[in-house]
């Protein structure tokens, strides 16, 4: 038998490739930035061929282009979409928006979409509602996109001012009873509700319906024009309600219903209208920094299916959008479209039937603008070979955003004004800060980010989270029919809940969305890349606290070995590649089952990358990678920033460091007795140890040590010690739902409660403090540490905002009514996964094979990544956590989590080291 080898890669090199590589690269980013200024053609490049092939070839083209558009760390240069579907319903300039308004790059002008945003929300409230027959009413459409709004600014990462004073918008009346509260209510209603969507609502129809009346008859704007409307009295959503009365009944009929299609395709026209109606600005060039930074053109990389697939369908009818629209739209420049593969004959028809060109051709009309389409039909032969290699553009990039530029300017102004009238000395003179101000701000944990708890559905969240990795591995399967190596890895969790209440604070959720997100973008990146290895994920239930933790991983050595000796046997065994096992992502938990398992797991020599389990103590394994830092490491940044940081609030104003601290442990527990250990020896002052378990298990626990099972107990125990007149701090090491228990205990009592008490635990503790479950405890202040930055942190890393986005994005309903958007599980576990992914696609044989003892070489090896809970570096030789690896510590407040302390190498350059005091390392 052959053996078979790697397929080839790199842009195919058909005849006059150098040609159309070089104008591809121009049109993009153009050495002048007037170039920028004329409409580009949209370009065909058919595949045609054998249909063996088809996929491969496709997705070696859209490879090859794509990687002229990213650079170094897989960060995106110019912006660019790759839009996909899987089925004929989706309307392809959705993910087209979504593609060129996230992970921009930095510091370039991004387009906003203003007008296209609307309207995708409110066909989207249309689709979602079809079945109702009846139109929703302006009102409705205008509430529901307007509620829209503060998701997409948080999306692009827009300051937090901006999304506070949007999400106004959203509040109801305060409470209050009679007269007064009825006038209270009528101006809250109309200050924050009725008004801002009013004018909004007001703006949108002056940009979009009809221009203001002033001294001459209103003018229609675009979407007045496109659909007939007069110009004079419809709002923007009373035009959609319209559109909604004649589509609603199509879309409810068979999706194969020629009414259904032909609805479809009028969305998408409008759209596609919509967003190429954006994409006309912002202006070329002129003097201001904002309107200077468009130094590339937008890119939409749209692959073709085969005419059978689903997705052709959706594929199609956006490029019929985007051509019809296009030259409705009056304005240049706009995107440079590209479609890869096999279009249908009917396709070319409604295109104009274009005659074929040449690549040398094709290259040079990129910069003309008198060509609508562009048809090139590659030859199979040349995707036989290897091709050439596509560099990746160069636009021009700045050190700054242009708001800092413009800021400067202003700024500078402001200074010589200020010179003028004030006094040099006086001007410079020295701000005098006052030390004993409180670390992370006075704001306490009660306030406005939580006016009512978060509504919490884990079991629901729970389920969701499973069918979205469900269809990520019918991906994978479906990439292993058409020939590649897919392989699966097993993720240890803890239990599937069976109620409203279970897996809610051990991690589990949150986890598994960060799991679920990683293999959607691995997949995503396997259309265009060979070399990703997709992976299955095989989630494994090990009951409440992983209690079954040993269990399971001895039925997965099992099967490891079995699948190894069928590998032997002449006659091979029943499991499939795809389902074949090669490393395993856990534990979320330090335990001791999970601590067992993990001397288990080693038996199989398969990889195992840790998630967010802390303990020391987890080291007993040589295939073991953690992946947070150690309790050690931790306890000693705790210990430092209690002992030397203003935390623990004076009754006359301000804060002081603590002087002593109450440790609350559980000793039964691996992680709790661990990390409280580690911080009675780290830190500087006094500690008072107290063992608190609500099952009454005190294994462990050092002699002389109160045992408390009470939650009301443990509050008496501890407002007793804090009667003492040093600055007392709490710590917290055991598990959050005891935390819960211990809070509410010290709420019902009030015995201490009357000045603010302060609390610092570890990573456990973000299971529950961001649900809202503390918000009416104002006399609680609350430090706790993280495995990433928040993406409104001005030293969050791009990567860190752009996994903060994509998790709101893939998260159902409003960031706000997320109980884990801050919290770094999902984080933690979609870069642990990112590991697992890399040593993989490092394992790849020639032959396609993946051996676990490679991945295990791969990481030993060293693998290094800028990733979403910042800077990932394994060390040479070495399974000890990534070094440096980021530790934050938060202060819990009403407007959301606000960081304390972050050590470590939040981004690449940066270290514990640098950031000194008590980052600093021994």
């Amino acid at each position: 038998m052959a053996v078979p080898h790697r397929s080839p890669t790199g842009f195919p090199d058909d005849e006059g490739a150098d040609d159309f590589v070089r104008e591809f690269r121009q049109a993009v980013s153009p050495a002048e930035r007037d170039l920028l200024a004329h409409t580009p053609p949209l370009v065909i490049l058919d595949v045609a061929g054998d249909d063996t092939g088809y996929d491969a070839r496709v997705r070696r083209l859209i490879g090859a282009l794509e990687r002229a558009l990213r650079g170094p760390h897989d960060v995106k240069l110019v912006p660019y979409a790759l839009p996909t579907a899987d089925d004929g319903s989706e309307l392809l300039s959705g993910a087209a928006a979504r593609g060129l308004t996230l992970g921009l790059p930095r510091h370039m002008t991004p387009d906003r979409l203003p007008g296209f945003w609307p309207l995708w929300d409110s066909v989207g409230y249309i689709r979602e509602h079809a079945g109702e027959r009846q139109a929703p009413g302006a009102d409705v459409l205008r509430d529901h996109a307007h509620s829209q709004v503060r998701i997409h600014r948080q999306q692009r990462r827009e300051g937090r001012l901006q999304v506070f004073l949007w999400a106004l918008g959203g509040k109801d009346a305060p409470p209050a009873g009679g007269l007064r509260g009825w006038l209270l209510g009528s101006l809250w209603q109309g200050l924050t509700r009725t008004f801002p969507r009013w004018w909004w609502a007001r703006r949108k129809t002056r940009t979009l319906v009809r221009a203001p009346r002033l001294l001459r008859p209103a003018r229609q704007r675009w979407l007045g024009g496109m659909l007939g409307m007069s110009g004079k009295t419809e709002t923007l959503f009373a035009v959609m309600d319209e559109v909604a009365d004649r589509q609603m009944s199509r879309l409810v009929l068979p999706l194969g219903h020629p009414r259904h299609q032909e609805s479809l395709l009028a969305l998408e026209l409008l759209l596609t209208r919509a967003l190429l109606e954006d994409l006309r600005t912002p202006a070329i060039g002129r003097i201001r920094p904002l309107q200077r930074r468009r130094t590339a053109r937008p890119v939409i990389l749209v692959p073709l299916p085969r005419q059978e697939r689903p997705g052709a369908q959706a594929a199609e009818r956006f490029l019929r959008a985007f051509h019809q629209e296009r030259k409705n739209t009056a304005q240049a420049p706009g995107p440079l479209v590209i479609a890869v593969g096999s279009p249908s004959d009917e396709l070319v028809a409604e295109l104009g039937g274009p005659s074929p060109v040449g690549l040398t051709s094709a290259g040079r009309l990129l910069h003309q603008s008198g060509s609508d389409v562009v048809l090139v039909r590659l030859r199979e032969e040349p995707f036989t070979r290897e091709g050439l290699f596509v560099r990746p553009t160069s636009p021009t990039s700045y050190r700054v955003g242009g708001r800092v530029v413009t800021a400067g300017v202003a700024g500078g102004t402001a200074l010589a004004v200020g010179l003028l009238g004030v006094g040099g000395a006086a001007l410079f003179a020295p701000v005098k800060k006052e030390s004993s101000s409180c670390v992370g701000g006075d704001v306490p944990v009660a306030g406005a980010k939580y006016a009512v708890p978060v509504p919490l559905h884990p079991k629901q969240w729970y389920d969701e989270t499973l069918a979205e990795i469900r269809v990520q591995n019918r991906r994978a399967e479906r990439f292993a029919a058409q020939g590649r190596t897919v392989r699966t890895v097993v993720a240890f969790a803890s239990t599937a809940p069976t109620s409203e209440t279970e897996t809610l604070f051990d991690g589990t959720i949150p986890e598994l969305r960060g799991i679920a997100m990683w293999q959607l973008k691995l997949n995503d990146d396997a259309v265009s890349d060979d070399s990703r290895v997709p992976l299955r994920v095989d989630v494994r239930t090990t009951g409440k606290g992983f209690e079954n933790a040993e269990q399971k991983a001895r039925e997965l050595v099992e099967q490891v070995k079995h699948d190894q000796r069928d590998e032997g046997d002449a006659g091979g065994g029943a499991r499939k590649e795809y389902e074949k096992v090669i490393g395993v992502l856990g534990f979320a938990q330090s335990t001791e089952p999970t601590r067992e398992a993990l001397k288990i797991l080693e038996q199989a020599e398969l990889p195992v990358i840790g998630t967010t389990a802390t303990a020391d103590e987890m080291l007993v394994s040589a295939t073991y990678w953690p992946f947070t830092p150690l309790n050690s490491t931790e306890a000693r940044i705790e210990a430092n920033f209690a002992a030397a940081s203003p935390v623990v609030a004076r009754a006359s104003g301000g804060c002081e460091p603590a002087e002593r601290a109450i440790v609350v442990q559980s000793s039964a527990d691996l992680y709790s007795k661990s990390l409280a250990d580690k911080f009675r020896k780290d830190f500087h002052g006094s500690t008072k140890l107290v063992n608190f378990s609500q099952e009454g298990d005190f294994s462990g626990s050092p002699a002389g040590t109160p045992n408390i099972r009470s939650a009301h107990d443990l509050a008496e125990t501890v407002c007793d010690e804090l009667r003492d007149s040093d600055p007392t701090i709490v710590f917290w090491s055991a598990r959050a739902r005891d935390f819960v228990a211990f809070v509410n205990a010290l709420d019902t009592q009030g015995t201490c409660t009357h000045r603010d008490i302060t609390m610092l635990g570890g990573n456990e503790l973000t299971n529950v403090a961001l649900t809202g479950e503390f918000n009416d405890k104002d006399w609680l202040r609350l430090y706790y540490s993280a495995h990433r930055l928040p993406a409104e942190d001005k030293a969050a890393d791009e990567k860190t905002k752009q996994f903060v986005s994509e998790y709101d994005a893939f998260v159902s309903g409003p960031p706000t009514q997320d109980p884990w958007r801050d919290d770094g599980h999902s984080a933690v576990s979609y870069d642990a996964f990112h590991v697992l992914s890399r040593s993989a696609d490092m394992a790849l044989s020639g032959q396609g094979g993946v051996d676990p003892n490679a991945m295990l070489t791969a990481l030993r090896s060293g693998i290094t990544f800028d990733g979403a809970t910042g800077y990932v570096s394994y060390g040479q030789g070495s399974n000890m956590p990534p070094r440096d690896k980021t530790l934050v510590l938060l202060r819990q407040s009403g407007t959301g989590p606000k960081v304390a302390l972050v050590c470590g190498a939040y981004r690449q350059g940066e270290s514990s080291n640098a950031e000194g005091g008590a980052c600093a390392m021994p």
